[in-house]
Order: structure tokens, then sequence, then C-alpha cells
């Protein structure tokens, strides 16, 4: 075999190794969706629907407020009016993952009912200011935290009034008794250059909770939501509209999902990690009944009850 054949040889040999080793899954392109929908005019006065997402209100050209993308129908709901950035302060984790087959880019800040600090109202007035825009603000229904966020973003950037801010925050439908959220929006203050361009400009696509205790307090909150929820026979709360039941239990599911993983859940026996799969079934099966609306009452206190139970257990082995 002359040394041009062996040559060959190599050559051909390397190339079926190369060929073979790329084994890693294609990343899918993000879907290219014509923008075709106008957004919502920013003196609307009532909120818009389109198909998976809803409760759509202009503060400003670039701040759109509204409730959670619901599947496909929903970021390409957002991605024809437009939008290229989406920035989440509800709770729950978002679908990050579905967001960029749409070429959508995501930002988790979670602010509470009860208002949010002044970092956090920079934050976000930071990501509004930085992310390709238009930006989409939501939380679950879209009427009360993401409107309190966009209206604070808008009045720190110097892109409306405080008066202005509330005026469309009731436009979404926000509820009096928020006051933290109505206080945000009324003590807001445009800020300077200087301060935005000092704040860092990456953000987190998806925040859980860090550490076992912080968890725990995240459960234990949502847990106290849930006990609203079944003193209002097991509807959304006057007081707390929005408290959706199934999202509630949803978001407890994520968040008892999130501590199997933990670093901090390795260091405890195993059977520790067994109470927590046995919890998720537990919520699971609480789950299914709300989603169904087909389920007594009675059967969903029976199935929180036994989440619960399993909750003192635990806490008793582990944490008293």
């Amino acid at each position: 075999m002359n040394q041009r054949t062996k040559l060959r040889g190599l050559l051909l040999a390397l190339a079926l190794s190369a060929a073979c080793a790329n084994t890693e899954p294609l990343v899918e392109p993000a879907r290219v969706v014509p923008v075709t929908i106008a957004l919502p005019a920013a003196q609307a006065e009532k909120p818009v629907d389109l198909p998976g997402v809803h409760n759509l209100v202009t503060y400003t050209r670039g701040i759109v407020s509204g409730s959670v993308p619901e599947g496909d129908a929903g970021f390409e709901s957002l991605a024809a009016m437009g939008i290229r950035s989406i920035v989440s302060v509800d709770g729950a984790a978002p679908d990050v993952e579905l967001a960029r087959r749409y070429g959508l880019r995501y930002v988790h800040l979670p602010i509470g009912y009860d208002g949010f600090s002044l970092e956090r109202a920079l934050e976000l007035a930071k990501a509004v200011q930085s992310l390709p825009g238009p930006v989409f603000i939501h939380c679950h229904h879209g009427k009360h935290r993401s409107a309190g966020a966009a209206a604070s973003a808008a009045v720190t950037l110097g892109q409306l009034t405080s008066e202005q801010a509330v005026l469309r925050m009731k436009v979404s439908g926000t509820a009096p008794n928020y006051t933290g959220l109505y206080e945000c929006a009324t003590t807001a203050k445009p800020a300077s250059a200087a301060t935005l361009a000092a704040l860092p400009d990456e953000f987190p696509e998806r925040i859980a909770p860090k550490g076992l205790k912080k968890a725990m307090i995240a459960i234990d909150e949502a847990n106290d939501e849930l006990k609203a929820i079944e003193k209002a026979s097991w509807k959304v709360p006057a007081d707390h509209p929005d408290l959706v039941p199934a999202a509630v239990v949803k978001r407890m599911i994520g968040y008892f999902n999130d501590l199997t993983t933990a670093a901090d859940t390795q260091e405890q026996p195993a059977e520790f990690a067994e109470w927590l799969a046995a919890d998720v079934k537990k919520l699971q099966s609480l789950h299914e009944g709300l989603s169904g609306g087909s389920v007594a009452g009675t059967e969903l206190s029976a199935r929180m009850k036994l989440v619960q139970q399993s909750c003192k257990d635990c806490h008793s082995k582990y944490r008293d």
C-alpha cells in the first residue's frame, strides 16, 4: 500500500470517527412568526384577549401587560404582535423552552401581591430598557402584579406619570385591595440615566427558591393561599382575585420538585426524599381534582388534608 492510499484511509477513518462522535441533538430553530397583530392602543379603555393570552393592556409603546401565555397559541400570539421579550413577575417558573421556539427571550423577576422593593422596581425598569422590545410583562391573570410592575417600570423610565400609570392599572383590572401594588406606581419616580446605567443588564430566565429553608417558606406561603381557596369553597377568593386554585397547587408541585434536586435535600436521609415524592403525588391528585371540575369540595378538602398531614409528620421529624 503506497503512502497516498494510506493517507486516504486515515482521512476516511477520521471523518467517520468525527461523524459518530457528533451525536448532540440538533437545536430546533426558532419559528418565524410574521407580525400581523397590532399592539393594543395605549389609550384603549378595555383589555384585549387573543388566542392563548388574555387581558392585554398597553402601558407605553414598549410595555404591554397581560396574562401568562398558554401553550403554543399564547407565544404565537405574542410573536405575532411583535413582542420580543417577556418578563414574568409571577411566582411560577416560566416556560422558557417554549418561548425560545418562538424567538422570545424570558426574564423572571417575581413580585408579591403586597408590592415590591425599590431595588426590584429598578430591576424591572432596567429589564424593560435593555431587553429587545416591545416587552410583555405578565403574572397569572395579568390584572394585578403584572399591572403594578408595568406601571412602576413606565414611571421609573419617565414614560408615564404616576397618575397615568394608575389609570392603566385600573384598565387592567387591578383590584383596589392590592394597595401595595398601587403604592408602587404612585410612589415611583423617574430614575436618572446614571442610576439605570449602573445596574447590571443580565437577568435570570427562571428563579427557583434557593435552599431548603427558602423553599419551605415558599411552600408555607402557597399553603396559606390554598387555605384561603378552601375557605372560598375551592373557588377564587373574592378578596384575592389572582389566586387560581389549580395554579396555586401546580406552583406547590413545582416547589416540591425543585426540593428533590436541591443540594440541601441530598444531605438528608433517603426517607426525606421519599416523603417529598409522596407529597408530590398527593398534590397531583389534588390538582387533578381541581382541574377536572367535577370533584366535590369535601373530597378536595380530604385530599388537601392528606398533604398537610404529611407536611406535619415531616416537620415533626426534620424541622421541629
